[in-house]
């Protein structure tokens, strides 16, 4: 059983940094491709950024040049390190994992931002 569970998030002022990390149990992440998402109250879920089993990255608008997602391969994990962080920001994180015709999905992880 494939299970995906984020961590890092919390609460920052504008302008400030947050690196949350991404951890799956039974698979190897550096072999899949894995997407970062988020959500909004009342919004829809969008997709902020993914890593492809090449090291190939792609961002949303809204976060790039901000946002840099990476891979620890001795860790099995995925980060993403938020900067410059603004309070339209402000949503539950998510990371997804697609196997095949299944998407493995984190709970999720809150981050604030506000002042």
């Amino acid at each position: 059983q494939v299970q995906v569970v984020e961590s890092g998030g919390g609460s920052v002022q504008p302008g400030g940094s947050l690196r949350l990390s991404c951890a799956a149990s039974g698979i190897i992440l550096g072999r899949n491709t894995i997407g970062w998402y988020r959500q909004a109250p009342e919004k829809q879920r969008e997709l902020v950024a993914a890593i492809f089993p090449s090291g190939e990255t792609t961002y949303a608008d809204s976060v790039k040049e901000r946002f840099k997602v990476s891979r620890d391969i001795r860790k099995n994990t995925v980060a993403l390190q938020m900067n410059s962080l603004k309070p339209d920001d402000t949503a539950v994180y998510y990371c997804k994992l697609p196997i095949g015709s299944v998407d493995y999905w984190g709970k999720g992880s809150l981050v604030t931002v506000s002042s």
